[in-house]
């Protein structure tokens, strides 16, 4: 499987059907993510970590791969995601309504497993389209 679709399968299958089980085989236990140009461990743990939270807000969570791109060991991941808002988050009560976000995600993918994580959910539009937010 090339890097492309390993990201993908793990986004749209592993991530969105909560198959944690399987997480060894997609995110290396030294994972990084990227914030920036810094560099902070998070590691597989880490990563269960973060897609537990998700699935308690998001009980129904699922991703979808828009489109990718790939430049050597990177893989670039436009996405949607939606899910039923069922948990608190930010301080926002759940609202029970489906929410639907976009964003990209960038995976460095060495031997199959994802090595470092970064990239950004486009929360604002979906939380003001939603009366979750509000201007000052």
């Amino acid at each position: 499987m090339e890097n492309k679709q390993i990201v993908k399968y793990f986004y749209e299958s592993v991530v969105s059907k909560n198959l944690l089980q399987e997480l060894h085989q997609y995110v290396s236990k030294d994972c990084l993510l990227s914030i920036g140009n810094e560099k902070v461990p998070l590691g597989l743990e880490g990563m269960r970590e973060h897609l537990v939270a998700i699935k308690k807000t998001y009980p129904d969570y699922t991703m979808k791969i828009l489109r990718q791109f790939a430049d050597g060991d990177y893989v670039i991941s436009e996405f949607f995601m939606e899910g039923t808002h069922e948990g608190e988050w930010i301080g926002i009560k759940p609202t029970h309504k489906k929410l639907v976000f976009t964003g990209v995600d960038i995976d460095k993918v060495i031997n199959g497993k994802i090595v470092e994580h970064g990239g950004s959910v486009n929360t604002f539009e979906t939380l003001l389209e939603h009366g979750l937010i509000r201007p000052v």
